[in-house]
């Protein structure tokens, strides 16, 4: 294992852009807890107050177009602003900032902002069952297997979906961290750091891999499957959006809406081929279609006790190899919301 320094020098190449991350382990479980003692437990508002508004993340503009196609009822609240992004930094930084709101991501973003200092509420839960990602590797490699992995460089992006789908396939694989160099980095970089052989592996979503390998399939770069699931697709806000009544009220009301329109995008392939990543995208029908095909089917359960076990195991993970604090993830979700995107599908999109 990294000595204590090296994974300190680590974290913070990964956090630096966070504010203020010097000495920000050191005030996360204060800053931490006083959230929580301030955490908002009234019940949530029946109506949304006129002139409420939200700022909501829309990477690459998929809300809106699945709202749009949908043709789902107008919102009662004012999307201030329809923000396009997505990483779980970004994510954070921008929360911090208070210029969003509401935002969609993964499991791992609500961990990094704990270990942060940083109090933010899982409000939503998708869950899903099939692998969102594969590894890549650069032009001419011979890696083949996770196995292979063993004394390479790997694209790891702490705060982010992909990097605790790599440490769980290093895991499975029986790789220890010390058999790898996570090279610290974020999803926005890994194309290129993989084009350039500044690492050897990088996991990439599977609608970003068919490209690459059109691109580079030629020159010796190939794909590696991995059975690896990251569970969870979640809506989380900032604490301090929850506790004003008239903004939770608005977030209860988007999610419905946000869980009716990622099953019109499961229910309507072929429209959304054709209109977001034939249109938008510059993918050819074929390439649509392969990311198609590899599509979660969108699950919203009822109860959250599955969530918060996956998440649980996620933060202890990180935990064991010293990337957070362990901590009780249940702190992390509001339970006033759940149960709301359930009861907003069909019995089928419940899991």
């Amino acid at each position: 294992m990294p000595s204590s320094y090296d994974r300190r020098v680590f974290l913070a190449s990964l956090l630096g852009a966070a504010a203020g991350v010097a000495g920000l382990s050191g005030c996360a479980e204060t800053s931490a807890a006083a959230t929580d003692k301030g955490a908002a437990t009234a019940p949530l508002a029946d109506r949304v107050p006129a002139g409420t508004s939200l700022k909501i993340a829309s990477y690459q503009n998929v809300q809106q177009l699945q709202f749009e196609l949908a043709k789902l009822p107008e919102l009662p609240f004012t999307v201030s602003s329809w923000v396009n992004i997505g990483a779980g930094p970004d994510v954070i930084n921008a929360f911090r900032a208070k210029s969003l709101d509401v935002a969609n991501n993964a499991g791992i973003p609500p961990i990094q902002a704990h270990y942060q200092g940083y109090d933010a509420k899982i409000v939503a839960i998708d869950v899903t069952r099939k692998p969102n990602y594969l590894f890549a590797t650069k032009p001419g490699s011979d890696i083949r297997t996770v196995a292979d992995f063993r004394g390479k460089k790997l694209a790891f992006s702490q705060g982010q979906a992909q990097g605790v789908v790599l440490l769980r396939a290093l895991k499975k694989a029986g790789l220890k961290y010390d058999d790898v160099t996570l090279v610290p980095l974020t999803s926005n970089q890994f194309l290129t750091a993989l084009q350039s052989g500044q690492v050897d592996v990088a996991p990439l979503a599977n609608s970003q891999a068919p490209a690459y390998l059109q691109q580079y399939g030629s020159k010796g770069a190939r794909s590696i499957t991995t059975d690896v699931v990251d569970l969870l697709n979640l809506l989380w806000a900032p604490a301090s959006v929850l506790a004003d009544r008239a903004k939770a009220a608005a977030v209860a009301a988007y999610i419905p809406q946000w869980a009716k329109g990622q099953v019109w995008q499961y229910e309507n392939p072929d429209r959304w081929n054709e209109e977001f990543y034939v249109k938008t995208q510059n993918l050819t029908l074929a390439q649509a279609r392969a990311i198609t095909a590899l599509a979660n089917k969108p699950l919203f359960p009822p109860s959250w006790d599955e969530a918060i076990a996956w998440e649980q195991e996620t933060a202890d993970l990180l935990a064991e190899g010293g990337f957070v604090k362990k901590f009780d993830v249940s702190s992390l979700f509001d339970h006033r919301f759940e149960g709301i995107a359930a009861k907003s599908v069909p019995a089928e999109y419940r899991s």
